[in-house]
């Protein structure tokens, strides 16, 4: 079986796994990273949304061979220490989760549009595509404001 070698946040990780093995399995199965939450399988839900090199994917839906020397974060990977990033403080603050399950998903989005956006206007906020079965969007919005100091 081949491996393939990465920067899971922050750590130079090997995995064995086949080349066509969605990351998602890989980071939840075989790392045991559980913030990616498996909610569809084919990327339109989102609740697994991660960072590779920066940029926002769906885990679920990218093959593990696409990572190798490659960086990769999940949320388990934003903070610094015991310090939160700062939109995961907002998401405290402003007392988003109700349910959770999307929150990991959610948080990594909104920190790829705070890379992408300083000062995000509503409707930058809502090109965010995650789903949110609870409708926690309003608080969403607010925390994403909030982290970017515009709220």
């Amino acid at each position: 079986m081949p491996s393939y070698s990465f920067v899971l946040n922050g750590r130079q990780v090997t995995v064995e796994a086949p080349a066509d093995m969605p990351l998602l399995w890989v980071l939840r199965d075989l790392l045991h990273i559980t913030g990616p939450k498996y909610g569809c399988g084919v990327g339109v839900c989102r609740a697994c949304t991660s960072h590779l090199d920066g940029e926002e994917i769906q885990p679920c839906v990218v093959p593990v061979a696409d990572c190798a020397d490659r960086e990769i974060t999940t949320i388990e990977g934003l903070a610094d220490g015991d310090t939160l990033h700062p939109v995961q403080q907002a998401w405290l603050d402003c007392d988003v989760a109700q349910c959770g399950f999307c929150q990991p998903g959610q948080i990594m989005a909104a920190v790829a549009l705070l890379k992408r956006t300083d000062r995000p206007t509503d409707a930058d906020i809502d090109r965010i595509e995650n789903v949110c079965r609870c409708g926690t969007y309003s608080r969403i919005r607010e925390a994403i404001k909030k982290a970017s100091g515009s709220g």
